[in-house]
């Protein structure tokens, strides 16, 4: 199987002396060079394989989603969709979290440095091995030259989009071993059309597989992963495309034009296309919303996009069951726990808790109120039962008699009773891509176009037995949050509304933050001083 479970897997060093010349790639045990490309099938592991298991990660900073202080945290606790308070002497972290809940963030975060330094160090690997399959090409026919080398760029694009999403101006390098030195900022606009043109252009010679499901695509880029990504490039195009996001102006989405399939179409109307194509693939809703989050979910017929999850084949892990539960609750199922992340109040707003109109997901997404474990119920040291306060919230919790019990917590994916590593090495796969994603962005780009995506909007709540609402931005923003609490997507959603620099939930917006430069983050001040070409974004500064 061409997949993680792959043994033989080649982690180039040469990466070191170029762009990512700090990362440090462990070297031993590798193949000898003249067996790693002596066929077209030890060429493929040993430069398209390998690259899959950068996808998710094990320690901070690193994968897509399952680890700590990376992508999913700043997409996630800068929001009104989750926090992590200060409980007394737990989670204050030099005030990490605080900031991110605030958008204090500094150029010199460490972490935000060490987020670039992942997303890059998988673009030069890509970048690695397109140049190793070039130099190689004699071992592949023509299809499968194209094949690979799309199925690499396709991989490629996804990490420049988590770039540029992240930090707007970003450098784009395609050549292998190009001096960090000499690389260019590009401005995000152009970064913007570059993914867009490489993932057209890699679309047809990318499998059409489905790749949430085990077997040879298990984990891959194919063609639907890359029809998703494109759907949502389309759908944040005002903001992608967008070089000053602080001059309070914007390109406006019906205006803007792309070539998609030969047709000339808005950026509302490619979205739409995309989702379509994605449909006609035979992705539908599961029936039961919770299974797509199952520790067995490689079956589910919505997933699109997942980190395969093994705790015995992969090293994948997934921290955030285990650093949102209190520490009875880890207890009472045989793991440790850290006591931290929570819904915000707004989040728990939106759902109706404490109302006659509780959304059906909200037990799916939460632990809440008294805790039971295998219908016994959890007690404290105390003695006491264990009760989640979900109304009860403060950024700083300290001396609050729910200072260890406020917030509703995170449940939606079943918990692996058989989990390593306190829950973290896990057998559910991570859901990176669903297809209720795809049906919410057909509604909104449906109805920013003027017309109506109302059916769309109609079968997500259908299928978790909702009633309907009118199909307008505001009901598909909130039910956005709804569907799709706890996957990493709420930063990307408030910025599209144009309400992730405004006040929400207990956040009240920073000093200067009205001219919305906090939409992207600062570009991380060590790297700027490997390079002195780049600049900083708007409206931060660059410590020493």
């Amino acid at each position: 199987m061409i997949t993680k479970r792959l043994l033989l897997l080649f982690a180039t060093a040469l990466v070191l002396s170029t762009f990512s010349s700090c990362l440090d790639e462990n070297t031993k045990g590798l193949l000898p060079e003249e067996k790693a490309y002596n066929s077209a099938t030890n060429l493929y592991i040993n430069t398209v394989a390998t690259l899959y298991n950068y996808i998710g990660g094990n320690s901070d900073s690193q994968g897509l989603e399952g680890t700590v202080r990376g992508l999913y945290d700043y997409n996630t606790f800068s929001t009104d969709e989750a926090i992590i308070p200060i409980r007394g002497g737990d989670w204050y972290d030099g005030g990490f979290w605080q900031n991110l809940y605030e958008h204090r963030w500094t150029a010199s975060d460490e972490a935000l440095y060490n987020t670039w330094l992942y997303l890059y160090k998988v673009a030069m690997l890509c970048n690695h091995s397109l140049a190793v399959i070039d130099a190689n090409r004699s071992l592949l026919t023509d299809k499968d030259y194209l094949a690979y080398t799309s199925e690499v760029k396709a991989v490629r694009c996804l990490f420049y989009y988590e770039l540029m999403d992240m930090f707007g101006r970003i450098p784009y390098v395609t050549k292998d071993q190009e001096s960090y030195a000499d690389v260019k900022q590009q401005e995000r606009s152009t970064v913007f059309h570059n993914i867009i043109d490489e993932l057209q252009a890699c679309l047809p010679y990318l499998a059409n597989e489905h790749s949430n499901l085990e077997g040879n695509y298990y984990g891959r880029m194919t063609r639907p992963v890359a029809q998703f990504l494109l759907a949502r490039l389309f759908l944040n195009a005002e903001v992608y495309a967008d070089d000053d996001w602080t001059d309070k102006q914007h390109p406006d989405g019906k205006t803007m034009t792309f070539t998609v399939d030969g047709l000339t179409m808005n950026a509302w109307q490619a979205c739409v296309h995309y989702c379509d194509e994605i449909e006609k693939e035979g992705y539908q809703l599961q029936p039961d919303y919770a299974f797509n989050f199952s520790v067995h979910n490689e079956t589910s017929v919505e997933n699109i996009f997942t980190i395969p999850m093994d705790k015995i084949k992969y090293q994948n892990q997934f921290w955030y069951l285990y650093r949102s539960r209190h520490y009875a609750h880890g207890g009472a199922i045989g793991m440790d726990a850290e006591n931290g992340t929570s819904a915000t109040l707004a989040t728990v707003h939106a759902y109706g808790y404490g109302t006659d109109s509780l959304d059906t997901r909200f037990a799916i997404n939460f632990y809440a109120d008294t805790v039971k474990v295998d219908g016994k119920v959890v007690t404290q040291e105390s003695g006491e039962p264990l009760v989640y306060q979900p109304l009860v919230m403060a950024e700083n919790l300290t001396y609050s008699p729910y200072e260890k019990t406020a917030g509703a917590r995170m449940a939606k994916y079943e918990i692996d009773r058989k989990a390593y590593a306190d829950g973290k090495l896990q057998d559910n796969d991570i859901v990176l891509f669903r297809f209720a994603d795809v049906l919410l962005m057909r509604a909104e780009a449906k109805v920013r176009n003027g017309e109506n995506g109302q059916s769309d909007l109609d079968a997500v709540r259908r299928r978790v037995g909702m009633p309907c609402r009118p199909a307008t931005l505001d009901n598909i923003l909130r039910e956005r949050l709804l569907e799709l609490m706890w996957e990493g997507s709420r930063r990307r959603d408030l910025i599209r509304y144009g309400l992730f620099h405004k006040a929400y939930d207990l956040r009240q917006p920073i000093e200067s933050e009205s001219d919305a430069h906090t939409i992207v983050f600062p570009i991380p001040t060590k790297a700027i001083d490997l390079n002195n070409k780049l600049t900083q974004n708007k409206g931060y500064k660059t410590e020493k």
